[in-house]
């Protein structure tokens, strides 16, 4: 009778795991799409007004302000998008615990 009941709890325990690691494999599946389309719609163009300082450009105020604006404006648009990730990540290590 004991026998029977560590297999049984020893069965559950292994599904506990198989039906864990799932789980983790659809986040990840559902982090690397969304991932992806988060690389091709928010490029990082942050460094844009960096990289004209060391090329010696110099940026007037016009310029430096049009870049904040395009930042703020692609922050905007994208900050959805990130934090819809950062939830993904926050559930995959959850999932793992």
């Amino acid at each position: 009778m004991r026998f029977r009941i560590l297999i049984f709890l020893s069965v559950l325990a292994i599904a506990g795991c198989e039906s864990k690691a799932h789980k983790v494999q659809q986040l990840q599946a559902q982090y690397d799409a969304a991932n992806a389309a988060y690389q091709k719609d928010c490029p990082d163009t942050t460094t844009s007004g960096a990289e004209r300082m060391l090329t010696g450009e110099k940026l007037t105020a016009t310029q430096m302000a049009d870049l904040e604006t395009k930042r703020r404006a692609q922050e905007a648009r994208c900050k959805p998008q990130a934090d819809h990730l950062a939830d993904i990540q926050r559930q995959i290590l959850a999932a793992q615990q």
